[in-house]
């Protein structure tokens, strides 16, 4: 049986593009850290950069080792990191107006669309495997 994509490497592949476009997103929040007086906020800025990255680089080993294989763990890590990232993004930054919509919306966009098909696997094996059971 020739090797196809399904449903949950797509999701992965959408949680991979995720990750590199917040590790773009990390790397512009420390150059940005870099111009502010040396103080807290650019403590707090360059503590942004920081978590945008260990949160880039978090999802994306998830979406190369779980959820490639189609992992509920994987699926329910992913989904927890990302939307917590995305949802502080949309409410703080996007919500404001600090950053034009596109293409600020990206990230969510590459989010919903990881969620929606990193779900319609795992439900899918789910029901396969509550089938095989019977």
């Amino acid at each position: 049986m020739p090797n196809k994509i399904t449903a949950h490497k797509i999701g992965a592949i959408l949680y991979l593009l995720w990750g590199v476009l917040h590790v773009k997103a990390a790397i512009a929040t420390y150059q940005l850290g870099a111009t502010l007086e040396p103080g807290l906020v650019q403590g707090r800025v360059y503590q942004d950069a920081w978590n945008l990255l260990f949160f880039a680089i978090s999802v994306s080993l998830i979406a190369i080792l779980l959820n490639w294989r189609n992992s509920q763990l994987g699926f329910w890590l992913n989904l927890g990191i990302a939307s917590v990232t995305d949802l502080g993004f949309i409410i703080h930054i996007l919500v404001p107006g600090y950053l034009p919509l596109i293409p600020g919306i990206a990230g969510p966009v590459l989010w919903l669309l990881a969620v929606a098909f990193t779900a319609i696997a795992v439900r899918k094996t789910k029901g396969m495997t509550s089938v095989h059971a019977h």
